[in-house]
């Protein structure tokens, strides 16, 4: 397609889509953004973000050159040449796929494909997803053929929200396409957006590409974070052992070793969903993949083992839980980003809550949450030196670098630290726990 012909469809404005949509825009493609939230439209209309790495130049940018405009209509795709979807693949309640949002989106995107049109799939999901359920849909809806009429792809997402190094445009984009007819033209399509494209045989060797990528971080995290608990137990015998420094000490191999830091559990919109993707094809295929469920088990069981690590450290000092006040610090799901998908810190409070507490928090990315399994909503608090020194324990879930840990170290009685913060910072405390 020429430069001047080519005008791509984003279906999906979140975390993933937006960005990509922005990337296209700026390197000179006409790009049309579709979400069914109308308040994303609006905002977007307006040349405002809703992402707070996103900043709103960017936006306004590209809507002032004319390269973006946003919209709910699905309408708008006949002016397309290519369509990338980019929506959530959450679990359902038993922890199995949902794919209604993928099949929704493909439903509306069907009866305006046209030949020679490019489908795109970025959404994370087990392999065979594409072939299996989008094509089928995609044909029966529009009448026509796959890899003959219109091409299509599976090309996963990966963003990193608030990473200062890597963003969309100099990830390397993997590309899977049904033929190489629709290989090509995939390469063709992303090589407009990203510096570099890396090109894969099928759409099923794209899929597991995305999963392999999340679950060796969920596998690796969870091993961490045993290692942890087994350091805190040596500790508790009088052996001390600091497991982030014996990681910082391991990290000094200049070879066969990747660091990887504990925490109070997993969070974000990956690492905690994508491998129950994997684990349930796997089922289809009378597998068991124990390696990877046990990763799972050990890693949702860190926010019960950090409110057992507060419980003990407030009966040392003659304080119970059932009656304790407790500030958590952070319920992003990571640092410097208003996420607050899948955060371990709302199992932390909904776990603290259940065993009688007064919970707060404080989070400057995040104003409100709502605590579905208790039913509280609650807003965060201002982190001053009179609530800090007023609550029993201060917890740390979340590792912002603009929170203030000094005032944290010179304030808390006690404070449970799940991610070294106070230490990072350079602060030291002698009411430090380590959870």
């Amino acid at each position: 397609m020429s430069e001047r012909s080519e005008v791509v469809a984003v279906v999906g404005l979140g975390y993933v889509g937006l960005p990509l949509a922005l990337c296209f825009a700026e390197r000179g493609t006409r790009v049309i953004g579709v979400d069914v939230d109308e308040g994303k439209a609006t905002a977007l209309g307006r040349g405002q973000s809703y992402l707070r790495h996103i900043p709103a130049k960017r936006i306004a940018a590209a809507i002032e050159g004319g390269r973006f405009t946003a919209t709910t209509q699905f309408a708008a795709l006949r002016d397309c040449t290519a369509i990338v979807v980019a929506v959530p693949t959450p679990l359902t309640p038993t922890r199995e796929p949902n794919l209604t949002f993928v099949m929704d989106a493909t439903k509306a995107i069907a009866p305006y494909l046209v030949k020679g049109m490019v489908v795109s799939l970025e959404s994370t999901t087990y392999p065979g997803t594409t072939r299996e359920e989008v094509i089928p849909l995609l044909e029966r809806v529009s009448g026509l053929k796959t890899g003959v009429d219109f091409n299509v792809l599976f090309s996963p997402e990966r963003e990193d929200p608030g990473n200062p190094r890597y963003s969309t445009s100099n990830i390397p984009k993997v590309v899977g396409g049904l033929t190489t007819a629709c290989l090509e033209r995939g390469i063709a399509l992303y090589e407009r957006a990203v510096d570099k494209v890396v090109k894969v045989s099928t759409l099923e060797a794209a899929e597991m590409t995305k999963l392999l990528e999340n679950i060796f971080r969920a596998v690796n995290i969870a091993m961490v974070n045993e290692m942890k608990v087994l350091a805190h137990r040596f500790t508790d015998a009088g052996r001390p052992i600091d497991i982030h420094e014996v990681i910082s000490a391991a990290s000094s191999k200049p070879f066969g070793f990747m660091p990887f830091r504990p925490g109070p559990g997993l969070g974000g919109h990956c690492i905690p969903i994508d491998p129950f993707y994997l684990t349930w094809k796997a089922r289809q295929f009378d597998l068991s993949t124990r390696f990877i469920e046990l990763a799972g088990e050990i890693n949702t069981s860190m926010p019960y083992y950090v409110v057992n690590r507060v419980m003990r450290a407030l009966s040392e000092r003659r304080k119970p839980l059932a009656s304790a006040d407790v500030l958590v610090v952070g319920v992003a799901y990571k640092g410097d980003v208003e996420d607050i998908r899948e955060s371990p810190s709302l199992k932390l409070m909904e776990l603290l809550l259940a065993q009688g507490a007064l919970v707060r928090y404080h989070d400057p990315y995040v104003e409100s949450v709502h605590l579905e399994h208790v039913g509280v909503t609650m807003a965060s608090e201002p982190m001053t030196a009179e609530r800090v020194a007023q609550a029993d324990a201060v917890l740390i879930a979340t590792a912002h670098r603009c929170v203030d840990y000094r005032l944290i170290a010179e304030h808390a009685q006690l404070v449970v630290d799940t991610r070294d913060a106070m230490r990072q910072s350079g602060i030291a405390s002698e009411r430090l726990v380590r959870a």
